[in-house]
Formats: structure tokens, C-alpha cells, sequence
């Protein structure tokens, strides 16, 4: 039976974490916190979540929130998840971390705070979107030079951060395959006179509409065919599940920084 304290609770992605933790017979929510002016401070976590009352109150803070939990899963945002990560850190608790939009200077603290303890740190969670990565590098090396390499990726209207993280991961994936550097080769824009695509570039796309919970692409064109690779996203479940999953996982594990390819046995070693 692992120990789960949920960061964002009252919001979209938490509260349906909550609802997988609940669901999980070896999972039990043994703490739950929001911003410290969320208007649910102080309501049952479950309550918020449509489950009923559990008696877990959504806390202001994860110091308050952390008495008897012992992994923490956070899809928050970056400088909030930066905070609690500092704070697990010192405290000794294993962390899920799948917030998006963590970047440069706050991505190397990330990852130097996360190998300090038990992390999972992954831009998508969902157990579909890693097998999607691992095949995708696999078809990149296969295909080889004869085949052009595209993403689009396709989200809902109100999305902060673009490429999603899911997006670019699948560029560095491709990237490697094709033994390239990424910053080199990708290719966010087409506008105008640009030119005849060069054989190494690796486009990037990005659609926003409606609620589109969440669809990535990967195109790989060849003269007289094409390979797609298409994965969809239904609901915010598949997210909730696969951290729930990493959480059994990394409280098993020796301090380091993990991702979703370990959780699932997929690393290339």
C-alpha cells in the first residue's frame, strides 16, 4: 500500500488522480494541497473530486499536507512544481513529477533536485504516448534517409506551453535516431519562400482548438508512401494512471532521476 500526496488537487488533473488513486486497492491519498488562496482550502479532497468525502482536506501547502504521505505526485506548474520538489527533496519523499513546460535554467534544477531523491519526471504520462516513443525511434532508424520525419501535435484551446513537452520529446527521439542535434534540425514555422524541405529537418507543428484533450503525429514520408503514427487521447485519465503506476514504481527504486521508458521496462540501454 503506497502513500500518495496529490499537488493541485482541486484542479483538472489532480482531482482525477485522486479519483485513480481511490480506485487503486494498493494506493491510499494520505495528503492533498492546493495554492495557498485556492478557494477549496480546506474541503474534503474527495468531495472536490466527486467522490464523496474521504476525509483528506485539501491543505494550503505541501509541508502541511505531507505528514504521513511517502510519494508525491505533481502536474502542476514549474516554479510551483520547482518548490515542492525542493521541499520533497528535504523531506525524503519519492515525487512524480509531470508538469509541462519546464524549461532551461529551472529544467537543469529539476533534474539536479530529482537525482537527489526518487523521481519519475516525464512530459506525458500516458503508458500509450511512451510506447509511441520508443516505435517511433525504432521506425526513424529503419526507415532511414529515405523518409521525411514531421510532428503535429493537436491540444485544446486553453494549453499554455508550445510544442507540448510530448512533442518535443518525440523530436528527440527522432533526432537521435537520425544521429542529429535537434536544435539544429528543427523546424517550428513555414511561412513564405522557404525553400525545398532539407533532409534533415525535423518539423514540429502545433494545432489548438476546443477541448482537445490531447493528439500527437508522427509522419514519416517517403517518395510513393507515407507512415503515421498517431496517438489520441481521450480523457485526462490515461495521464492519472500512468502516475499512479510510476508511483508504485519509483518508491521501489534507489534515489535517482527516472522517466515513464523506466517505469514501463522500455529504456535502450
Amino acid at each position: 500500500m503506497i502513500q500518495v500526496i496529490v499537488a493541485g488537487a482541486a484542479g483538472k488533473m489532480g482531482k482525477r488522480i485522486v479519483h485513480m488513486i481511490h480506485e487503486d486497492p494498493d494506493a491510499v491519498l494520505a495528503g492533498a494541497f492546493e495554492r495557498p488562496d485556492h478557494p477549496d482550502l480546506g474541503a474534503d479532497a474527495g468531495a472536490v473530486a466527486g467522490l464523496g468525502e474521504i476525509g483528506i482536506p485539501i491543505a494550503g501547502s505541501l509541508e502541511a499536507a505531507a505528514e504521513r504521505g511517502e510519494v508525491l505526485i505533481d502536474f502542476t506548474a514549474p516554479e510551483g512544481t520547482l518548490a515542492n520538489l525542493r521541499l520533497a527533496v528535504s523531506k525524503g519523499l519519492a515525487v512524480v513529477i509531470g508538469t509541462t513546460g519546464i524549461q532551461g535554467a529551472q529544467l537543469a534544477e529539476a533534474q539536479d533536485l530529482g537525482r537527489r531523491t526518487r523521481t519519475v519526471m516525464a512530459p506525458n504520462m500516458s503508458v500509450g504516448v511512451n510506447v509511441m516513443f520508443r516505435i517511433a525511434g525504432e521506425m526513424a532508424r529503419i526507415l532511414g534517409k529515405g523518409f521525411d520525419c514531421e510532428i503535429l501535435e493537436v491540444h485544446h484551446r486553453l494549453k499554455k506551453d508550445a510544442p507540448s513537452g510530448t512533442a518535443m520529446r518525440l523530436a528527440q527521439v527522432l533526432a537521435d535516431a537520425k544521429g542529429k542535434d535537434l536544435e539544429k534540425v528543427a523546424v517550428y514555422e513555414r511561412k513564405g519562400i522557404v525553400g525545398p524541405r532539407t533532409d534533415d529537418e525535423i518539423g514540429i507543428q502545433t494545432w489548438r482548438a476546443g477541448d482537445i484533450t490531447g493528439e500527437h503525429t508522427v509522419m514519416f514520408g517517403g517518395i510513393g508512401e507515407r507512415l503515421e503514427l498517431t496517438h489520441r487521447a481521450h480523457n485526462r485519465d490515461n495521464f492519472a494512471k500512468g502516475a499512479v503506476r510510476a508511483a508504485h514504481w519509483v518508491v521501489r527504486q534507489p534515489p535517482g532521476l527516472y522517466d515513464m521508458q523506466d517505469v514501463l521496462g522500455l529504456r535502450v540501454h
